[in-house]
């Protein structure tokens, strides 16, 4: 998945612009919207790409570390125009093994991070680690539709379409056949939320974007937010 996330990274917003309609930065600021975000509070990106989730964040007052496990990514969030003036931590790591402390944030988002991580179980665990008591936890993805003919239709249209944007883009089929893997493998919006309630987090909650063919989960860590939660020293 590295390999992969290296070689499309210079291409990777074109593709989730196209193959969310053109809605994808609209979710995203929905997200950013639904954080309880106060002034100078840390915040951890997950899965955070080239920063569209990050430097929203940052621009609501947050001070942001991003983790990404491409650093291919990582280098075009550091030469975005934000990063003039919204300053973003931004490291390389992988959402199953944390580089940080114990209740370390108290907000941890991810767009398009849960679908792809290959130890599900694992990596909701991690979160809850470093999600800080009385925390929160928001998650951007696909959902893996329950209907079996909207299921069909659906992951027929991204196996087409993506298809046809690995051959113009990169001359071959195969690039973005893992989106609808990762969808078929999913377990869907449900199933997270009973992975997360068993990883510990509690109102575990989901809404559906896009009538259900996308989702956005909030769960929370049981607990009262201190004010000075997650402001350790190099937590942000």
């Amino acid at each position: 998945m590295r390999r992969l996330f290296s070689v499309i990274a210079p291409r990777y917003d074109l593709i989730t612009v196209l193959l969310s309609y053109g809605q994808d930065r609209r979710w995203k600021r929905r997200l950013v919207s639904m954080a309880r975000i106060q002034p100078g509070m840390p915040a951890l990106d997950l899965a955070c790409g080239t920063g569209d989730i990050a430097f929203g964040l940052a621009a609501a007052g947050a001070r942001v570390t991003g983790l990404d496990i491409t650093t291919g990514m990582l280098h075009l969030a550091r030469r975005r125009p934000e990063a003039a003036y919204l300053h973003l931590r931004l490291v390389a790591g992988d959402m199953t093994a944390l580089p940080f402390p114990d209740a370390s944030f108290p907000l941890v988002t991810m767009g398009y991070g849960l679908r792809n991580v290959p130890d599900l179980p694992g990596a909701l665990a991690e979160i809850h680690r470093v999600l800080a008591p009385g925390g929160q936890m928001l998650s951007l993805d696909f959902n893996r539709p329950r209907n079996r003919a909207v299921r069909s239709v659906y992951l027929a249209y991204l196996t087409l379409v993506g298809s046809a944007l690995g051959v113009i883009l990169h001359r071959d089929p195969d690039t973005y056949r893992y989106i609808p893997e990762s969808i078929r493998r999913y377990p869907g919006a449900e199933a997270v939320c009973t992975l997360a309630g068993a990883a510990g987090f509690t109102q575990c909650r989901w809404g559906r974007v896009l009538g259900g063919l996308m989702a956005i989960h909030s769960c929370n860590k049981a607990g009262e937010l201190d004010g000075a939660a997650g402001q350790r020293p190099g937590t942000a």
